[in-house]
Formats: structure tokens, C-alpha cells, sequence
């Protein structure tokens, strides 16, 4: 286990502004995270737009300001938009677009304020900026989200991401750099086709059946990637009831952990959210409780500020 577990804030400081804004990304380097999370999706005319999504209307006005660009299956794709059309959305706190009701109902509130899309360059632009400002070095964390589907669109998602990193410093396992991906041939490919350096991060889905989560499936990660990123309940399960659950009713896993740590692998599981943890306990609390009985080297937060403080105190209770 790292001897300080990092905090990622989990696409900028999203508990308290809509996801992935730049004013989330300063939210979240304020708040004391190691790490800032970009997600990332290519335009039509090949900018790495910083978005969760290969669609745009969970967190985007696309719908009312381009009603007629949905594909047959109803998506507003961002591959099919130009930059100069992307960047004329206002972004809002992430909804069902079926209904348009807030995922998270008590975060900040549907369509206020005004937020925009942005590049990965005015991203790295402003951390870079920021630390030298602050006499920091918060870290990136950026992943390429669904890299087959670019592929089928004829574009390299994960060649241009690297090429964009490489610009900005960030090219070998000695920068301050994760690089993320859930598809495992196209993580093999950055590393074994691409040849790059960086700190490679294998992510792995929940669910009850991932050949990834086995021995063999990490010794075979442990060949091209530097650590993996389990969903949160490969880590830990809980006993529902029409009241929720209890934190004393938590069935924890520490065999990922304990099996990814000897092939070398660092540990870091998504996400740790107020609202989907045990009723009964505050995220703080709860974030100290599984490090302690989960060694893991670092873990992702929708709350930054949260996560810094249960790593402060899992530490003073050493």
C-alpha cells in the first residue's frame, strides 16, 4: 500500500458543480485532491473534448440548441459536432434525459449558472497555471472513453490523447500522469503499439463476473499496466433493506487488493459518493473505515475536500 493514499477528485470537485467545468477542476485543486480526472471524447474536427460521455444530453442544452442532430437512436453524439458548434452548449448539473429530473437531486441546482464545455488543453493549461501559481503538483488522471467506438468512426482517440499529454510534459511514469481506459486491447495497444511510458491504469467494471478481477487476469494487467481501478463494489458489498443498509452490515472484499498488490499493481476504486455509501455514516467516516480495512493506494470522489480529510484521518490513526 502507498504510504499516503491520493485523493482523485472524480471530474473536478462534481459533488458541488456540475461535472467536468473548469470550475469544478479549480473546486477540486482548491479542496487539496492529488489528482484532477478528465474524461475524454473526440470532435468532429478532432478536439479532445473534456466529457463523461459519448453523448451530449445528460449534462449539455444540445437538445434546445440543435434539436435536429440526434442519430436514429435518439443520442446527440459529440463526434458529430464541430468545436465551434460544442462550445456554444451550456453545460448543467448531469440529468435523465427522459425526464429531466437532477441525477443527484440535492447537488447544485439543473440549468443555473453558466458553464461551458472546454479542450483538454485549456484544462492542462489551467492546472499547469495553477501549480506554479501555488507551488503545487496536482496530478492529471485523464481516460479515453469508449476507444472502439472512435475507432469505428475512424478516429484514434487514445494516439491523439498522447500526442495532446505530450505537448503539455506528461510522458513517462515519472510525471505526475494516470491514464485510464476500461477496454483492455486498447490499453495494451497504448503501451505495446503506442509505446508510451505513462503510468497505465486498467479500470474494471462491477458486476459478478470480470476475468480481469482474477490472478490470472492481473498477472496478465500487470504486463502493461501500472494499476487498475475497480468499481467500488468489487471492494465491498452491503445488505439492502427498505431502510437502506448499515455500515455494520458491510461484507468487505480485500482479496482484489491484496491480489493486484502482489503482481505490483497500486489500487484505486471509484467512487466514493455521500449518496451511495451507508445511511447511517458521513463520507469521512466511511472513507477512513475502508482504508483502513482495505489497503488501497488512492480512490476517486465526487467530494474532494471529503476525501482529503478521511485520508488525514486514516493517517493520525496510524
Amino acid at each position: 500500500m502507498t504510504d499516503k493514499p491520493i485523493v482523485i477528485a472524480h471530474r473536478g470537485a462534481s459533488g458541488y458543480l456540475p461535472e467536468h467545468t473548469l470550475e469544478a477542476k479549480k473546486l477540486g485543486f482548491s479542496m487539496g485532491a492529488d489528482y484532477l480526472e478528465q474524461d475524454l471524447v473526440l470532435s468532429r474536427d478532432d478536439e479532445l473534448i473534456v466529457i463523461h460521455d459519448i453523448h451530449l444530453e445528460s449534462v449539455t442544452n444540445v437538445v434546445q440548441k440543435f434539436p435536429y442532430r440526434a442519430r436514429d437512436d435518439g443520442h446527440f453524439y459529440v463526434i458529430d459536432f464541430d468545436w465551434d458548434e460544442l462550445k456554444q452548449l451550456k453545460v448543467h448539473e448531469r440529468i435523465d434525459p427522459k425526464t429531466g429530473l437532477a441525477i443527484y437531486p440535492n447537488r447544485y441546482p439543473v440549468y443555473k449558472g453558466n458553464f461551458n464545455l472546454h479542450k483538454l488543453e485549456d484544462e492542462l493549461r489551467l492546472i499547469q497555471v495553477l501549480n506554479k501559481k501555488n507551488n503545487k503538483h496536482i496530478g492529471i488522471y485523464p481516460e479515453i472513453k469508449k476507444p472502439s467506438f472512435h475507432h469505428q468512426e475512424g478516429k484514434d482517440l487514445a494516439a491523439k490523447t498522447l500526442e495532446v499529454l505530450d505537448s503539455f510534459g506528461y510522458v513517462s511514469k515519472t510525471d505526475r500522469c494516470f491514464f485510464q481506459c476500461f477496454e483492455q486491447k486498447e490499453l495494451q495497444r497504448v503501451r505495446h503499439d503506442l509505446n508510451s511510458d505513462l503510468k497505465l491504469v486498467q479500470l474494471i467494471g462491477g458486476g459478478p463476473d470480470n476475468q480481469m478481477a482474477t490472478l490470472d487476469g492481473l498477472n496478465e494487467i500487470s504486463d502493461y499496466a501500472n494499476g487498475i481501478g475497480p468499481a467500488l463494489d468489487r471492494l465491498f458489498s452491503a445488505a439492502d433493506s427498505s431502510e437502506g443498509y448499515s455500515s455494520y452490515q458491510l461484507v468487505i472484499f480485500p482479496k482484489l487488493v491484496s491480489m493486484a498488490h502482489e503482481q505490483g499493481l497500486l489500487v484505486h476504486p471509484y467512487t466514493f459518493r455521500k449518496e451511495t455509501i451507508p445511511q447511517d455514516i458521513d463520507l469521512v467516516t466511511f472513507g477512513k473505515m475502508v482504508l483502513q480495512l482495505i489497503r488501497i493506494d488512492g480512490f476517486f470522489t465526487d467530494f474532494p475536500d471529503l476525501g482529503v480529510e478521511s485520508v488525514n484521518r486514516f493517517l493520525e490513526s496510524r
